[in-house]
């Protein structure tokens, strides 16, 4: 399993090249049967003007760890996934450190899948509670 894991959080890690994923230093750090796991680095790149984790940028975290994970747990060479509606609850601000997003399948349906994605701090305090539907749709 670790092998498989490597090349799974390889690829993951490898899509991240020149995009807002690479800008805002996400990295995909743990794969599970269910789950993919990302952390993202809080410094003043991803503040908001009074100095906190800009909830835009833990959208953005949420997006790519929630997607990603469709790709991953969907058959990536017949289909293209692409985020149809996110929701985010921001629970608790955080100014330095790191904060990890989980995301877990709740529905994986042939077109729509639906993502609970935690955003937390290393001491595992939620941050933001985050819902991505997914669509999947046949490649041309």
């Amino acid at each position: 399993m670790n092998e498989y894991k490597d090349k799974i959080l390889k690829v993951c890690n490898d899509i991240r090249k020149n995009t807002l994923m690479e800008t805002l230093e996400i990295e995909y750090i743990d794969v599970g049967e269910n789950y993919l796991v990302a952390k993202m680095p809080v410094n003043s790149r991803v503040h908001q003007p009074d100095g906190i984790l800009h909830g835009g940028a833990t959208i953005a975290l949420a997006e790519s760890v929630g997607s990603a994970a469709s790709y991953v747990f969907l058959d990536a060479q017949k289909v293209i996934v692409r985020g149809i509606e996110i929701s985010a609850n921001h629970l608790r601000s955080i100014s330095d450190g790191e904060v990890f997003a989980r995301a877990t399948i709740i529905h994986n349906g042939r077109t729509t899948q639906l993502w609970d994605i935690r955003i937390t701090d290393r001491e595992d305090n939620l941050i933001s509670l985050c819902k991505l539907t997914t669509i999947s749709l046949p490649r041309a």
